[in-house]
C-alpha cells in the first residue's frame, strides 16, 4: 500500500514548492506543470494507471486534482473501482470513511461554485475593460502603413515567403493580414 502524489500548477510561472513540501511523504509524486482546464494532463493520467488497490493518492487540494466537480467525480469512481482512497491533505479529507466521503462530494460541489462565480467574475471583468477601451491581446507587430505597404507589394507580385522574411512574420499572418485587407491573393505557388 504506497502514498501517491500527484501536484498540479497551471502555468510555467507558477512553482510546484509548496505542494511538494506538503507532499514529501509520498512514496512516488506525479508533478504536472498544465492547466486545470485542459483536457490533456499526461502526468495525472500517468498517475491514475500507475495507483494500484489499497494505495492512496494524495493531493494538497482538490482543485489541484480536478477542473470540475463532474471531473472531481470522474476519478473518485476511477478510485473507487481500483479500490484507492483519495487524501486531500489542505482540506483533511481521506476517502476512506463515510465521512471522509460525505466532506469530499461537498467540497468539490462548493468548489465548481467558486470556479463559476471566478469565471462570471472574470466574464464581468473583461466586459467593463472593453467598455472603457482597453485592448486585449498581444499589440499588432505591424503598423497600419506596413500592413497596407504589404499589401501594395502582393498585389505587385511579391513572393508570400519574400514578405514573411521582410516584414519578419509568419505565413499565416501574411495570408490573414492580407485577407483581412481583401488584397489579392496569386494563385500561383509562392
Amino acid at each position: 500500500m504506497a502514498l501517491i502524489g500527484y501536484a498540479q500548477v497551471s502555468s510555467v510561472g507558477q512553482s510546484l514548492d509548496i505542494q511538494l513540501e506538503k507532499l514529501v511523504h509520498c512514496d512516488k509524486v506525479f508533478q504536472e506543470r498544465k492547466s486545470g482546464i485542459s483536457d490533456k494532463r499526461p502526468k495525472l493520467q500517468e498517475c491514475l494507471e500507475y495507483i494500484r488497490s489499497g494505495d492512496t493518492l494524495a493531493v494538497t487540494k482538490l482543485d489541484r486534482l480536478a477542473r470540475s466537480t463532474l471531473h472531481l467525480c470522474q476519478i473518485a469512481e476511477q478510485l473507487k473501482g481500483k479500490n484507492v482512497h483519495l487524501q486531500v491533505l489542505d482540506q483533511n479529507i481521506k476517502t476512506s470513511g463515510a465521512t471522509g466521503r460525505l466532506l469530499f462530494n461537498m467540497l468539490s460541489a462548493i468548489a465548481q461554485f467558486e470556479t463559476e462565480l471566478r469565471a462570471e467574475r472574470q466574464i464581468d471583468g473583461i466586459q467593463k475593460a472593453k467598455a472603457r477601451g482597453v485592448k486585449f491581446g498581444r499589440k499588432r507587430k505591424l503598423t497600419a502603413q506596413q500592413i497596407a505597404e504589404m499589401c501594395e507589394r502582393r498585389k505587385q507580385g511579391f513572393l508570400i515567403k519574400t514578405l514573411m522574411k521582410d516584414y519578419d512574420v509568419s505565413k499565416a499572418t501574411v495570408y490573414r493580414l492580407l485577407n483581412e485587407k481583401g488584397a489579392k491573393l496569386s494563385d500561383k505557388r509562392d
